[in-house]
């Protein structure tokens, strides 16, 4: 009885005592201490007096202002960025932002403006880009010209706008970038044209507006950086109306949610008469496709036949020297062979992504693109049982291969020696197959990017990554490692290079205190997503600076030893961990509250124990884990009755020795 007593009275003396402290006040999110602040979506109607004057970047959209006025921001004189979305905005009144001689960016999207005051933009010396999306104009006279000399970009998007004729003296010079998708232009006149001669290499979208007509002539001698006529219903109207016309990208494609359109051959002689590096035409179907459909492409460096329904592309094709992209993603081919390569003898980057039909990779389909450089055929169902050197034949020049979400692939020893070149390597979601326990990558000293991730790769396989000394990023999120541990003697040792491990849902347990010895320049590291206890940190004991992500893990208490090791990097995230609350964890939420600067994922950095702080921010809590009021107490009453029995004790000592003489 008596030592349950003697325990209980310990445990209430030391018991400690514990609180949360919350705010229920909105705040702003601040990005930036001082300068980057998020004010959107708190029913706010005015600058809230907590945001410091030295604001530089505002977010404030989804608020409530219905009229702007000079002294709405006033205060803000520092401002270099102002996003006023959907603020139900009305009114602009005269001089909103004379004193804001910095503001660079000004966002006016969805609001239903009714009034702009003529000087309501002056004030800001380099006011570069407005943005007037969504706001109901009709008529580009609404827009202010005042203190325009400056702008280089105008959204104007998802208006009521017919006409694209700017008032007289309408300040265009510098205009780099002209918004006019979604609107309800369907002519374009050589008047309307003449307005934005003064703009030199401008970007000019006209998506989602039918163009039915254009003026003979009114593109005539023009130089565009892009001209953009997505979703247009006649192309040949659009390539005649260009004639003449000299521009970097034009976009003829059209969208997911509209039908794809029938093109026939001639529709393309337009291009002929003029000067173009590159072309989208996605989602669209010619009908009589054939070798002298190309005949006025012999010009372009990027060619986008996306979603074209193709199941072959037509052999001899002449004059396409110059190509040096090519997209044919979400076709119908059989075999990769069917896309006839020899045609465009100058690719540098071929991309096959997302082929309708599982996709046969052939033998030296690709021989003849010996400048290739960049390699995309992922989400095509490729299925090899000894790749890849005989399907990547004589592309010595190859930097990036993607061949990720395909089916499974048994790679030879050296599997890519046909490409020595490669930097970046892609596969991830594809089932891997190892022909013997030589590493496939042996050969690849240049690699710098590899992606494994959910591939069931064979980690007990000592060799697999083997030959890579220059590997700097390596992913293997998804696949798993034998009893859930990464041993000091695991695949990675050979890394020496490496900056970047993603090792997120693998299932681990544990992580050797040796098993990252080796990987002295690590930089990054994930390990989000698996079971690992606290322990676990001390492995990354030799690291500095980096960036360690353990969120969603089985951490309870961090061991106050290794607080030093997690002191010594730059970012943490502990994000969704049952995290003790206790005082048994004292050490490390003191540590924890004194380097929130460190750690991302604050908010969903919660207790799980005791109960009662069950979801309560760990930044948010207070613990007191001292003797309290009742310990001391019941300490002085302790102390009180062991003296009273010690004197009992020596009196009794005293009277047997004294009987006993």
């Amino acid at each position: 009885m008596a030592p349950c007593a003697s325990c209980f009275l310990l445990v209430v003396m030391f018991s400690a005592s514990c609180k949360a402290i919350t705010s229920s006040d909105q705040m702003c999110t601040e990005k930036e201490a001082n300068k980057t602040y998020n004010c959107e979506n708190l029913g706010l109607t005015e600058v809230p007096d907590t945001l410091p004057n030295t604001t530089e970047f505002l977010e404030f959209g989804f608020n409530f202002l219905p009229t702007v006025e000079n002294t709405t921001f006033s205060r803000l004189i520092d401002l270099i960025f102002l996003d006023l979305t959907r603020c139900q905005i009305n009114w602009v009144h005269e001089d909103t932002f004379q004193n804001h001689h910095q503001l660079n960016t000004i966002v006016l999207t969805g609001n239903p403006l009714i009034f702009m005051a003529e000087t309501s933009l002056n004030g800001p010396k380099l006011l570069k880009h407005l943005f007037l999306t969504q706001t109901g104009i009709s008529n580009l006279g609404f827009i202010p010209m005042h203190n325009l000399e400056n702008l280089e970009s105008l959204h104007l998007g998802s208006n009521y706008i017919s006409s694209i004729k700017f008032p007289e003296n309408f300040p265009i010079q510098n205009l780099k970038v002209l918004d006019f998708q979604n609107n309800v232009i369907h002519y374009l006149s050589s008047e309307d044209m003449n307005t934005l001669k003064q703009a030199t290499n401008l970007s000019l979208n006209f998506n989602g507006n039918d163009i039915k007509d254009i003026e003979p002539g009114a593109f005539h001698s023009k130089i565009f950086q892009s001209l953009k006529f997505g979703g247009s219903l006649n192309l040949s109207v659009i390539l005649k109306g260009l004639q003449n016309t000299t521009t970097k990208s034009l976009w003829l494609g059209s969208y997911e949610d509209t039908d794809d359109q029938d093109l026939t051959s001639d529709m393309f002689d337009g291009l002929c008469e003029m000067s173009v590096e590159s072309i989208n035409l996605q989602k669209h179907y010619i009908s009589d496709l054939s070798s002298a459909t190309f005949r006025c492409f012999t010009q372009l460096q990027e060619l986008d036949l996306t979603a074209h329904h193709l199941r072959e592309l037509p052999p001899g094709i002449q004059g396409m020297k110059a190509l040096k992209k090519l997209v044919l993603n979400v076709n119908r081919f059989d075999e990769l062979c069917q896309i006839h390569a020899a045609s465009f003898p100058s690719l540098t980057d071929l991309s096959i992504k997302g082929n309708m039909k599982k996709l046969d990779f052939g033998a030296g389909c690709l021989e003849k693109l010996e400048n290739l450089q960049k390699l995309d055929l992922s989400h095509s169902d490729i299925e090899a049982s000894d790749c890849c050197n005989l399907q990547l034949k004589n592309l010595r020049h190859l930097q990036y291969l993607n061949l990720s979400y395909n089916e499974p692939l048994t790679l030879q020893s050296q599997a890519f020696k046909e490409c020595p070149r490669l930097e970046g390597l892609d596969l991830a979601f594809t089932r891997l197959h190892m022909k013997g326990p030589q590493s496939p990558f042996q050969n690849l000293h240049l690699l710098q990017v590899l992606n494994l991730s959910y591939c069931h790769l064979d980690t007990s396989n000592q060799h697999l990554l083997e030959g890579l000394e220059g590997l700097r990023h390596l992913n293997l999120q998804g696949n798993h490692f034998q009893d859930g541990s990464i041993s000091k003697t695991s695949l990675l040792q050979t890394l020496s290079s490496l900056e970047i491990l993603i090792l997120s849902s693998c299932d681990l347990l544990s992580i050797d205190k040796q098993a990252f010895q080796s990987l002295g320049k690590m930089n990054h590291v994930d390990l989000s997503y698996n079971s690992l206890t606290g322990n676990s940190i001390d492995a990354l004991s030799h690291l500095r600076g980096i960036y360690l992500n353990m969120a969603a893990n089985n951490i309870h208490i961090i061991p106050s030893p290794l607080l030093l090791t997690l002191s010594q990097q730059n970012t943490i995230n502990l994000s969704h961990n049952p995290l003790d609350c206790t005082c048994l964890n004292i050490h490390f939420i003191t540590w924890y509250k004194e380097n929130l600067q460190k750690f991302e994922g604050s908010e969903e950095t919660v207790c799980a124990n005791p109960p009662t702080l069950r979801g309560v921010k760990l930044s948010d809590v207070k613990l007191y884990c001292g003797i309290t009021a009742v310990g001391i107490f019941f300490l002085v009453v302790f102390l009180f009755l062991v003296t009273v029995l010690l004197i009992f004790f020596i009196k009794f000592l005293l009277r047997w020795k004294y009987q006993h003489i």
